[in-house]
């Protein structure tokens, strides 16, 4: 397939720039991955879709805030960290802008010297590695004076870090949020627990190459980007569990959907398992695991629009979103949802 078969037209204004409060009030179109019929509902209708013995499956990453700004020793220019990925304790891949500022060798100070850092090497991607040095935690520092690192489309300040982290993120490590969960309150999810679905929970810390665009005409010829993952024995024998007894495996993201197919398509099995994941999902694809999908809209010719299609069908997806469009949805990270089963 064509990188260009999954472009659609988008209104700039159906962008979300804002989160809505609360967060389950959002509109859900829900969609029916045989047929391909659509429904309109709010995102607090989703317990009239789900059944007792089914489980959702949620990605527990926490973002971390990791825009921070720098000033390079002996000239004092100002320079814009983005951590990607975190090498060891205190050893991270960044993005610099401008990278020109950043050479390996170069070394920057933060909050008046709360933190130092070092670039130690550029990588082929253009990136640089960076050894940080700080008093405890750098945690704790980046929380001091880190930014939420919002995606590029979204123009608007936040003004509470806590509406880009979904009401269950716990492990720190993503440099973006798993959107999808962002609709969920925790009263919400009391219901859903009430009614006999039960609720795992995997990790995979979002990189920033959830947002890098398909460059590449032929959709089989993209290199995907790795990101990290781990599936617990607990949420594994859960899953095992709802499949043996006719129950659905409902994927909260589609983070969550690449954690559970990598699993299975490296281990031939669920089971408890830690790595890097480079999976690429897109029509053709066979699905081992899900049995729906919980989402929100993507953006046009990117992985995750591909993803969906190949779970739902790409006519079907490609139809839904003209739908969407049509009945002014709001769309991407702070935007509406999807629940295809």
């Amino acid at each position: 397939m064509k990188t260009s078969d999954f472009y659609y037209d988008l209104p700039e204004e159906l962008i979300a720039q804002t989160p809505l409060e609360p967060r389950d009030s959002s509109r859900m179109l829900v969609m029916d991955r045989n047929s391909g019929a659509l429904q309109h509902r709010h995102f607090y209708d989703i317990l009239n879709y789900l059944r007792e013995g089914d489980c959702l499956i949620m990605n527990d990453s926490r973002v971390i805030p990791a825009r921070i700004f720098g000033e390079k020793e002996g000239t004092g220019a100002h320079v814009e960290f983005l951590l990607l990925r975190q090498i060891e304790n205190k050893r991270w891949e960044t993005l610099v802008k401008p990278g020109r500022k950043a050479k390996a060798g170069t070394r920057f100070v933060f909050g008046n010297g709360l933190m130092t850092g070092e670039v130690t090497a550029v990588t082929p991607e253009g990136n640089r590695l960076v050894d940080f040095s700080c008093e405890g935690s750098i945690y704790a520092v980046l929380d001091r004076l880190g930014q939420m690192p919002l995606p590029p489309y979204i123009h608007e300040t936040l003004k509470d870090r806590e509406r880009y982290q979904t009401v269950y993120s716990r492990e720190l490590g993503s440099a973006a949020a798993p959107t999808a969960g962002l609709h969920f309150t925790r009263e919400l999810m009391q219901r859903v627990q009430e009614k006999g679905v039960n609720i795992g929970f995997v990790t995979l810390h979002v990189g920033l190459g959830t947002f890098r665009p398909v460059k590449v005409e032929d959709v089989a010829s993209h290199h995907m980007h790795s990101e990290h993952y781990e599936l617990s024995e607990e949420t594994a024998a859960l899953i095992r569990r709802t499949k043996e007894a006719g129950g659905r495996v409902i994927a909260v993201g589609t983070t969550t959907c690449r954690t559970l197919e990598s699993v299975a398509a490296k281990e031939g099995e669920i089971k408890a398992s830690e790595g890097e994941t480079d999976i690429f999902i897109y029509p053709g694809f066979q699905f081992r695991v899900l049995d729906g999908l919980i989402t929100n809209f993507h953006l046009p010719e990117s992985t995750l629009i591909m993803l969906v299609s190949a779970f739902a069908g790409y006519d079907h997806v490609m139809q839904a979103y003209r739908t969407a469009v049509e009945e002014r949805y709001r769309f991407f990270s702070f935007g509406d949802a999807m629940l295809i089963l």
